[in-house]
């Protein structure tokens, strides 16, 4: 096929492909990152965000996702903390999946009380420690945690893998 010029749609049919999420990623003022626990999934704790819908870029899905999952309205400027690879999701997913973390900055206790979960989604939050965050997760899971909080105090933007050779 090398050199043979296809049609935009014939050519986009050759080309891997691949799902996408954004989200954000909150500290409360102690600098303890702020997950949520999932009903619906394996990867129980999670970010406020979710994937995108057709016509949406990632920032807005992180915002709408955000509002959806937790009642709060962010109003912040998009700092791209990372991007995440996810390159397994089983048999059953035919695609990759490509996340993109968004920083949500620091929640005062009044915006921490003030969080309204959806039921359907998540049963609970939670701020902790990453010491505390990893003996609760996964290594793949929390490998994604730890990088993207090392960004956020670094002001790097970091890229993360996660796969069955990953951790």
């Amino acid at each position: 096929m090398a050199n043979t010029w296809l049609p935009p749609a014939q050519y986009v049919d050759t080309l891997p492909r691949a799902t996408a999420y954004a989200c954000l990623h909150f500290t409360d003022t102690a600098g303890r990152p702020l997950q949520l626990k999932a009903t619906y999934t394996t990867e129980s704790w999670q970010w406020p965000g979710g994937n995108m819908d057709p016509g949406e870029t990632p920032w807005e899905t992180a915002v709408r996702e955000c509002r959806e999952e937790t009642g709060i309205v962010f109003a912040g400027r998009p700092r791209l903390l990372g991007t995440h690879f996810v390159t397994d999701r089983g048999e059953d997913w035919p695609a990759n999946h490509i996340g993109f973390i968004f920083d949500g900055g620091e929640l005062t206790d009044g915006q921490v009380a003030g969080i309204v979960l959806d039921p359907e989604e998540h049963s609970e939050y939670r701020l902790q420690t990453l010491e505390e965050w990893q003996r609760e997760m996964s290594p793949r899971d929390f490998l994604r945690l730890a990088e993207i909080d090392r960004a956020r105090r670094s002001g790097a933007t970091v890229y993360v893998e996660t796969g069955p050779a990953a951790v």
